[in-house]
């Protein structure tokens, strides 16, 4: 994996928590303002918004630069749209990274011919 790959899968997943942290919170302003006085659905609107344009523009970026196939693009997508997706997508893509990093060591190592 080269450098560019690596950091467009790191900026996806820089942004995958904060956008799932974005929308449960905005879920939550939204049940406050039918249920009191508070509304905070136009700010965190706003916030939720802001996060999920990077996270799509950022997904389109590591979609391009790692080659996934349309599965695994998919996936990722159907993670940024479900309430708690963000954070299994943040998993998923530092355990995708991890295991890229090791195999590329083992290979520059050349203790494995992955």
């Amino acid at each position: 994996m080269d450098i560019k790959t690596a950091a467009a899968l790191h900026r996806l997943r820089l942004i995958s928590a904060p956008e799932a942290i974005s929308f449960l919170l905005l879920l939550c302003c939204s049940v406050l303002k039918r249920t009191t006085s508070f509304d905070g659905v136009m700010v965190m609107g706003m916030v939720h918004g802001v996060l999920f344009i990077l996270y799509v523009v950022f997904w389109l970026d590591a979609w391009n630069r790692a080659k996934w196939d349309l599965k695994t693009a998919a996936l990722y997508f159907l993670l940024s749209v479900l309430p708690t997706g963000g954070f299994f997508a943040e998993r998923k893509l530092k355990r995708e990274a991890e295991s890229s990093v090791i195999a590329a060591r083992a290979r520059r190592e050349g203790t494995v011919n992955a």
